[in-house]
């Protein structure tokens, strides 16, 4: 699908990654900061409230036209053509940690569909932006690195607490066994590594439409794949992903479908 002024939009994308980055720079520096408790004990910041905000203003004064969704604050005008999505702090549970795996998600749909994807981690200083076809790395062109087999991969995942027993835990389980390595380094930091050949695997079992929607054109447009569990094109609605090189993909799908073995016994993760 070709998207109108796709070179202007990315170029406004860089734009609110680098201004919501310097907010939040402030607060990761500061002595003290606010911080809440979401009704899912999940903890939120005044960095999350405040990068927000300014994303959404600076949206709204150049694009009065365009939808917003977001993490925050809800959805705006969510039906028009084009409609960001924002995720001001993913891994707030990292950054409260002085942890520097977080990163600020911008997306944006055109039609509905990906178009324009960005991860930026600011106290690393990287910012990687994808449009399907093409993602740079502080504006230089990164690729999926090369990886043959499962065996000599380093597996990514989001915090196993958020894997159910009975289901993404045990495809988790059976994949890090067939993997060179695995960490959790994941919220978009992790798609990040991926899409600049840093690693080869990154997993979410469940993921909300401001974690997901950004990184699809990312990922695609470094050459990798990213589907659901059941191995469905990730876009709007896709509540899990994989994202992998090509050559391995497939392989790591059919692990993670796999019904667990109630005989067999599975080294922990």
């Amino acid at each position: 699908m070709e998207i109108p002024n796709l070179e202007e939009l990315k170029a406004f994308t860089k734009e609110l990654a680098q201004a919501s980055g310097e907010l939040i720079m402030r607060y990761w520096n500061a002595d003290s900061y606010e911080i809440e408790r979401k009704a899912d004990t999940t903890p939120v910041t005044e960095a999350d409230h405040e990068a927000e905000r300014l994303m959404r203003a600076m949206i709204k004064e150049r694009y009065p036209e365009h939808g917003i969704i977001a993490e925050e604050f809800g959805n705006e005008n969510e039906d028009a053509d084009f409609v960001w999505v924002l995720d001001p702090i993913d891994g707030t549970k990292s950054f409260v940690g002085h942890v520097p795996l977080f990163g600020t998600l911008i997306g944006m749909l055109y039609k509905n569909e990906p178009a324009i994807g960005c991860i930026h981690q600011p106290v690393l200083g990287e910012l990687v932006i994808g449009d399907n076809k093409t993602t740079t790395l502080n504006d230089k062109p990164v690729k999926i690195r090369p990886c043959d087999e499962l065996k000599e991969a380093l597996l990514l995942t989001t915090d196993p607490i958020y894997f159910t027993p009975e289901r993404e835990l045990h495809g988790l389980a059976a994949l890090s066994q067939k993997v060179y390595l695995n960490r959790a380094w994941g919220d978009c930091y992790g798609y990040l590594l991926v899409a600049s050949g840093k690693a080869d695997l990154m997993l979410d079992p469940e993921m909300a439409p401001w974690d997901i929607l950004p990184v699809i054109p990312v990922i695609r447009g470094a050459g990798g794949i990213i589907t659901d569990w059941q191995g469905n094109p990730a876009t709007v609605g896709t509540t899990s992903a994989l994202a992998a090189p090509a050559e391995i993909h497939a392989a790591a799908l059919e692990i993670l479908k796999s019904k667990p073995n109630r005989h067999a016994h599975n080294r922990g993760v």
